[in-house]
């Protein structure tokens, strides 16, 4: 078992874009189906995998292009550092300011760690000044537990 960091950050806005962040259903639409939602079916298709936003669910980050990853790691420990050191850096922009807490923020990676040690996925997101977005995600690997038919983006 091993970790992949990932990190977005970027407008609001294109966040939104949850088309982008869902993977295609299963089943392409049937053969009588109008041309509009075949179209659209096949955009999203085929943008899913390429886009660079977050996934809504967290595990479908090992789809994306290997170039997205930002660090992999064997000990939940080692990630949770690369955690601690992202939260660190983009602190001083977050909207909140609750949110920027030391105390807080080292409860963060002190649960992250503890979830990436049972094998879970860590899923973060901030809202960041100008109205901006910043995801934060590790992800299990090799198998991760929710989708275990994902392959490893880096192995």
């Amino acid at each position: 078992m091993h970790h992949h960091g990932f990190l977005w950050a970027g407008p609001k806005a294109r966040f939104d874009e949850e088309a982008l962040r869902r993977p295609p259903h299963p089943e392409p639409p049937g053969a009588g189906s109008k041309p509009e939602l075949v179209q659209r079916y096949r955009e999203v298709a085929a943008g899913f995998a390429e886009a660079d936003l977050p996934p809504l669910e967290t595990a479908y980050w090992l789809v994306k292009p290997r170039p997205l990853v930002r660090g992999t790691w064997d000990e939940a420990k080692e990630a949770a550092v690369w955690l601690s050191e992202q939260l660190a850096e983009h602190a001083p922009r977050f909207a909140a300011g609750t949110e920027r807490d030391i105390a807080r923020l080292a409860s963060v990676v002190d649960s992250a760690a503890a979830r990436l040690e049972s094998g879970t996925d860590v899923s973060l997101g901030f809202y960041l000044e100008r109205p901006s977005y910043l995801s934060l995600a590790l992800v299990t690997c090799s198998p991760n537990r929710s989708r275990p038919q994902l392959a490893c983006p880096v192995r």
